[in-house]
């Protein structure tokens, strides 16, 4: 192993990981233009400066070629070399390792996982970067988050310095589904449950009142994603592949260690016991392959899950999409099925899905998961700084290839060539369509070296996302209140989940009691668990003086 992997993968992280949420310091925004307001005022002149050769990481799927069109136009706008790392996205840390090896860290270091920029920033690879020049440099950039996602603006500060830049996802204000298989529904003379004892109703009628008509008893009400939904009327989550805290009296805790979670378990049990629950449960729903398919609802087992995201559910029909033909006219078309409902058409077409609302608990509760939003980090290599004037002209830019105010501009740096690539698909400037034959290609923005900046918070536009709106998936989601990593929760958060798993599979299976509940909590505390908890209410303690001391 690598001098580099070994302090990447470093348990002994210092306590300064509470100072990530950006505990030092308050800022305002800049007021400047809002491109998701449609203005065109530039606010983004290349400085003059030196002709500066500047390392840069981004998200790819395939290498972006040296002459990639996109990576010229900046380069001539700027009188700049860029040199494009080509790290693989599925193999992103570890290819960054050897690069950080052989060469130190870029000018510009994408930081996929939060909990990675306090490595980064201990071993002195990151740049700090004083507040007034990145609000001066990057006004656009910085303006969105300050408007659109105020609680994140002041994330990646380490003892008072901006380490990274926040990369907030818009989309994940939207909630994971819960979904039905409408044809069952309707033969059994039922509707999606909106209480705890309604869903009862329901997935008993599933397992066993013959919902698909076989004759065989052979479906079930639900398997394990569904169970998060049932832990959510109850106000936790627990199934997840990272620990999943919440708030309880200006307290974080863990939810599956909350005493509500008996009561839910209790729910669980009797159902696994009654064969209610798929009893292949365990192994997940998942089969293998693309990681957001539940082959469990795919092949009939299941008639409800909350498996994948809104956009692994859209049904032929949802909405009207924008497409173009081969000569360029933009015009309408239904969309048609994907992921998980074009997989169970192909097996069963007249099978039929509805989304439902997370249905309430006992005290009115109700949530099913919700994905961060914060998604990672943007910084600066400490070796950019050592050239007078290269920090202003990569956040330059960044606020350029981000979050340029003129529309056409900003989806030329994202998209493409207007009229080659893509086109707006009217004169509101909200929409575009991309154009044959790009639109068959999800990865040609690496090949033409487009979108090289980072996601910023923009209130969603696109008609996919409006349709999850008026599903409402845009509330009743749980999100993890802990969004970033401390040092007991990199070296004991996978012998925690484990434990946590372990626990609750047997406590549903009836293996064991649960009079064994709280002896599971202690073992979970003594295992890293009550580190783990004090180090994340010192981060959530250190948030509230700090709000309080800089307002």
């Amino acid at each position: 192993m690598t001098h580099w992997k070994k302090w990447r993968r470093s348990a002994a992280l210092l306590m300064a990981a509470v100072l990530l949420l950006g505990l030092m310091g308050c800022e305002s925004g800049t007021g400047a233009a809002d491109p998701a307001r449609g203005s065109t005022t530039d606010t983004t002149h290349p400085i003059a400066a030196p002709h500066y050769t500047i390392s840069w990481t981004t998200h790819q799927n395939l290498p972006i070629p040296e002459n990639a069109e996109i990576v010229r136009r900046i380069e001539e706008k700027y009188k700049v070399d860029l040199d494009i790392w080509n790290l693989e996205n599925n193999r992103y840390e570890s290819l960054l390792d050897l690069k950080l090896a052989q060469e130190g860290p870029p000018d510009l270091l994408r930081i996929r996982q939060p909990q990675d920029l306090l490595n980064y920033q201990q071993q002195g690879l990151l740049a700090p970067i004083p507040a007034e020049t990145l609000e001066k440099y990057a006004p656009n950039l910085m303006a969105a988050i300050h408007r659109y996602a105020p609680d994140y603006a002041h994330y990646g500060r380490i003892q008072g310095q901006i380490y990274g830049i926040p990369v907030i996802n818009p989309t994940n204000a939207y909630r994971i589904p819960v979904v039905y298989r409408q044809d069952w529904l309707d033969k059994l003379g039922l509707k999606p449950p909106q209480t705890l004892e309604q869903f009862e109703d329901v997935i008993y009628a599933f397992a066993h009142e013959d919902p698909d008509g076989n004759g065989i008893k052979d479906t079930y009400g639900l398997s394990l994603e569904g169970m998060n939904v049932v832990f959510g009327a109850f106000g936790q989550i627990v199934f997840a592949d990272q620990l999943y805290f919440g708030k309880k009296n200006g307290k974080l805790t863990i939810g599956a260690l909350e005493p509500e979670m008996k009561e839910a378990l209790r729910y669980l049990r009797k159902w696994y016991a009654d064969g209610v629950i798929d009893p292949e449960f365990v192994t997940g729903e998942n089969k293998g392959g693309y990681k957001h398919l539940s082959h469990a609802f795919i092949n009939g087992r299941i008639g409800m899950t909350s498996m994948g995201n809104y956009y692994h559910w859209i049904d032929d029909g949802d909405y009207e999409a924008w497409a173009a033909d081969d000569k360029g006219k933009i015009f309408e078309k239904p969309v048609e099925a994907t992921f998980n409902v074009k997989e169970l058409k192909a097996k069963n077409p007249a099978a039929r899905v509805v989304f439902g609302r997370p249905f309430s608990g006992p005290d009115g509760k109700r949530g099913s998961k919700a994905y961060d939003r914060l998604m990672s980090f943007t910084a600066i290599g400490a070796n950019a700084v050592k050239e007078p004037g290269k920090l202003e002209t990569i956040l330059q830019i960044l606020d350029d290839v981000s979050a340029n105010p003129d529309l056409d501009e900003q989806m030329t740096l994202k998209k493409g060539i207007r009229g080659k690539h893509w086109q707006w698909t009217d004169d509101s400037h909200q929409e575009i369509v991309q154009l044959p034959p790009y639109q068959e290609s999800s990865n040609y923005l690496n090949t033409i070296g487009a979108n090289i900046g980072m996601t910023v918070p923009y209130p969603p536009t696109d008609r996919r996302e409006r349709w999850a709106a008026t599903l409402g998936l845009d509330r009743d989601g749980i999100y993890n209140a802990l969004e970033v990593s401390t040092p007991s929760l990199v070296r004991s958060s996978t012998e925690l989940i484990r434990l946590r798993n372990q626990a609750y599979v047997s406590f549903i299976t009836g293996e064991r009691s649960l009079d064994k509940f709280d002896e599971f909590v202690q073992e979970f505390l003594d295992a890293g668990g009550a580190e783990v908890l004090a180090e994340a209410n010192a981060v959530q303690a250190s948030a509230t003086a700090a709000a309080n001391a800089y307002p």
